[in-house]
C-alpha cells in the first residue's frame, strides 16, 4: 500500500494511491491556523476541547515550544484533509520523539478528525502515513499519550494498538433540563446534604456568589486564588506543585482570556468580601466542558462545608443551562468523580516506532506503562509506592 508523504516546502516523496493517505507536515503554527480553524469549526468534525487551536497555541507559546511544533495533516489522495495531529519534536537520550501537545495538562490527545467518517479510517492506513511522515522528519517514534479508545461514540484509530494507561478518565452526558440533570447526577441524599451545607455556610460566613470569569482581570483573580489553594494543598501532601511553573501560569492566563476562552474558570465566592472558597477550571468547546483543575479553601471553617462539591453541583447545572452536552472530570481516580460520573473513558498510550531505535524505545515505554498501571491498580503495591515516596521526601 503506497502512502504519500509531503513535507511543507518539499516535493512529494512517494506516489499517491486511491487507498493511501498523504501526510503533509506543516512546521509553522501560523501556517496551519486557517486549515485548523476551518476543521474545528465544522459541525461534522470530531475532537475534544484540547484540540482547539486556541488551547494548543496558548500552551505552545507560553511554554516556548512553538519552534519545535509540527502539525501533521493526513489527506486523501484527492487532497481532502481528514486528520490533523499537532506534535512537538523533542530530543530524548539521542532520539527524536514526536509528542502530543499539553502533557498531563490535557486530559485527551485525540486527533482532530474532519468528520466522523475520518475517525473510521483503518488504523493501518493512519499508522502507515505517520511512519512515512516520521521518516521524512527524521523521527524515531511518535509518543501519543492519553488517547481515548472511544470519543462521542466513535472509535479512535490511533488507540487500537495502544497500551492501557494507569488511570482512566470519567464523565457524563448532560440533559436538556438543568434541574432534571442535577437530580439525575446527584442522588436525593447528596442534594439534601449539599443544601444543608450551603445553608450552614451562608449562616457562618454570609451570602454566596457563583461566578464565571468573563474578563481577563476576573480570570487573573480566580487563578491567583486557585494557585494559593493548590500550593497549600500540594505542600501539605509533600509533592511538587506543577502550577508553580511560570510557563503553565502564562498558558492558563492566555487560555482563559478573551470572549471565547479555551479554558473557562468558575468559582464559589463570598459575596461581600469576594473571598474565593473553591475554583474549577476546564477546557471548553461548543458542546463540552472538560475539567482540568480544581481547588478549595483549606481553612477548616470553610472546608467542612464542602465548597468544592457545592461548586461542582452548580457547575453541572450551569453547563446544562448553556446547552453543553458533554461533561467530564478528567484523568485520575477521585471520590467526587466516582460520585457523579457514569462513564469511564478508557485511555491508552500509543507508541508508533519509525526506526529500529524507535522500536527499542517503544518496548521500554510499553513496559513502563504496564508496570505503572499494575501498581496503580493494585492497592497493596500502590500503598508500598506511597510509603517509599514519603521516606524519600523525609
Amino acid at each position: 500500500m503506497a502512502v504519500g508523504v509531503q513535507v511543507a516546502g518539499t516535493d512529494m516523496v512517494d506516489s499517491r494511491s486511491a487507498r493511501g493517505l498523504v501526510a503533509e507536515v506543516i512546521p509553522d503554527l501560523a501556517a496551519a491556523e486557517p486549515l485548523w480553524r476551518r476543521l474545528e469549526s465544522d459541525p461534522v468534525s470530531l475532537a475534544t476541547p484540547y484540540q482547539r487551536f486556541d488551547w494548543i497555541s496558548a500552551y505552545l507559546q507560553a511554554t516556548g515550544q512553538v519552534a519545535s511544533t509540527r502539525i501533521v495533516v493526513l489527506r486523501e489522495a484527492d487532497g481532502r484533509a481528514r486528520i490533523l495531529i499537532p506534535v512537538t519534536v523533542q530530543r530524548e537520550r539521542g532520539l527524536r520523539i514526536a509528542r502530543t501537545v499539553g502533557d498531563t495538562h490535557a486530559n485527551y490527545h485525540l486527533p482532530l478528525f474532519a468528520t466522523r467518517d475520518a475517525a473510521a479510517i483503518a488504523p493501518g492506513r493512519v499508522v502507515a502515513a505517520l511512519i512515512r511522515a516520521g521518516r521524512a522528519e527524521g523521527l524515531d517514534a511518535f509518543a501519543l499519550k492519553h488517547q481515548p479508545r472511544m470519543w462521542d461514540g466513535a472509535a479512535n484509530p490511533l488507540a487500537e494498538t495502544g497500551e492501557p494507561e494507569a488511570s482512566d478518565a470519567y464523565g457524563l452526558m448532560l440533559g436538556p433540563d438543568p434541574e432534571a440533570t442535577v437530580r439525575r447526577v446527584f442522588s436525593a441524599d447528596a442534594r439534601k446534604k449539599l443544601r444543608s451545607k450551603e445553608k450552614r455556610l451562608v449562616e457562618a460566613h454570609g451570602p454566596l456568589t457563583y461566578r464565571r470569569a468573563e474578563t481577563s482581570e476576573e480570570a487573573a483573580r480566580l487563578l491567583a486564588a486557585f494557585y494559593a489553594q493548590k500550593s497549600a494543598r500540594f505542600a501539605g501532601m509533600g509533592v511538587a506543585d506543577p502550577y508553580a511553573d511560570p510557563g503553565i501560569r502564562a498558558f492558563l492566563a492566555a487560555a482563559s482570556a478573551g470572549p471565547e476562552p479555551a479554558v473557562e474558570l468558575h468559582a464559589l465566592c463570598l459575596s461581600e468580601s469576594g473571598r474565593v472558597l473553591a475554583t474549577f477550571g476546564g477546557a471548553v468547546s461548543d458542546g463540552r466542558f472538560s475539567g482540568m483543575m480544581t481547588a478549595f479553601d483549606g481553612d477548616p471553617e470553610v472546608a467542612r462545608f464542602s465548597p468544592g462539591d457545592l461548586l461542582l453541583q452548580h457547575l453541572v447545572r450551569e453547563q446544562t443551562a448553556r446547552g453543553r452536552q458533554g461533561f467530564d472530570l478528567g484523568v485520575g481516580e477521585a471520590r467526587y468523580k466516582a460520585s457523579i460520573c457514569d462513564e469511564t473513558i478508557s485511555l491508552v498510550e500509543t507508541i508508533i516506532p519509525v526506526t529500529l531505535r524507535g522500536r527499542a524505545y517503544a518496548a521500554v515505554r510499553r513496559g513502563l506503562t504496564r508496570t505503572k498501571r499494575r501498581i496503580k491498580r493494585d492497592p497493596r503495591l500502590y500503598a508500598v509506592l506511597k510509603r517509599l515516596r514519603t521516606l524519600r521526601r523525609s
